[in-house]
């Protein structure tokens, strides 16, 4: 009966090797390959289900300083293709600070809320920019502004905005909060809240919060964690004080890391514990 097997076991390809072995060697191949894949699922596992990314108008810039960076920008636009992949809804608020920013040295001579406005523009650039290199990489993407330009992209409708998230689009939010003397960081705070995001993702040029400039000053301390009240205490420059503020009245997480790594928004949207992260 043995004999009668192991020729079967022969026919089918399993020469070299008794039954018995091959069949153990089997399963364990079986098991690894299991186990392998078992990792991988949970290691794709994304820690949040809807996220806002807060990304300045100089990221896009690169090291041009001024305008879009076409290179940077699809690098950009691919990566959050990667992260969309995972499944997490995604939306983005842009800054403008690569073509104009109200508060910048280029409009000490204008009055603040017509610098504003051009401000609010500029974001606006920014958003259709990143807009076509997302739908470049087929990601499917809506532009929404807080200033209605119906011939330019949506007008911001709460309820559409996450409607579009649930279907699966990428939402990207322009025209700051629509008002003058609010910043787009607070603009970031206002439609995370709105949309219920669980987390905003500060993308920025320095791998998290530091008690002073990194880039300036040799050994300043950086903070894995820390409170709503001691970044407002310390008056560190991570976002302004009323986003801050805002934040931490209705509990909502910031993490801060450094955008220009690779992979870092994905490492991020998993759950790795890089940057720092502001919470109460």
């Amino acid at each position: 009966m043995g004999a009668l097997f192991y020729g079967l076991f022969q026919m089918l390809g399993y020469e070299g090797e008794t039954p018995s072995r091959q069949s153990a060697g089997s399963f364990g191949k079986l098991r690894a390959s299991a186990g392998a894949t078992r990792l991988d699922f949970m290691t794709s596992t994304p820690a949040f289900k809807r996220v806002l990314l807060k990304i300045s108008g100089e990221a896009l810039a690169a090291n041009q300083g001024f305008g879009v960076e076409t290179v940077r920008i699809h690098e950009v636009a691919a990566e959050l293709a990667d992260v969309h992949k995972l499944g997490v809804q995604l939306a983005i608020v842009v800054g403008g600070g690569n073509f104009f920013r109200g508060v910048a040295q280029q409009a000490k001579d204008m009055d603040r809320v017509s610098a504003d406005h051009m401000g609010m523009l500029a974001t606006v650039i920014n958003a259709l920019a990143l807009q076509d290199a997302l739908e470049k990489q087929g990601v499917y993407t809506r532009v929404q502004t807080a200033i209605e330009m119906n011939q330019v992209a949506e007008p911001f409708i709460r309820r559409r905005a996450i409607r579009h998230l649930e279907k699966g689009r990428v939402v990207i939010f322009a025209g700051g909060t629509g008002n003058p003397y609010f910043s787009t960081d607070t603009a970031a705070s206002l439609r995370a809240m709105e949309i219920k995001a669980e987390a905003i993702l500060k993308a920025t040029k320095v791998d998290g919060i530091y008690d002073a400039d990194p880039m300036k000053v040799d050994g300043a301390k950086k903070f894995n964690h820390i409170s709503y009240m001691d970044v407002l205490k310390l008056g560190l420059k991570v976002m302004d004080s009323t986003a801050i503020s805002l934040c931490k009245d209705n509990n909502l997480p910031i993490i801060v890391f450094n955008l220009n790594q690779h992979g870092n928004i994905r490492r991020v949207v998993l759950g790795e514990k890089i940057g720092s992260t502001v919470s109460a």
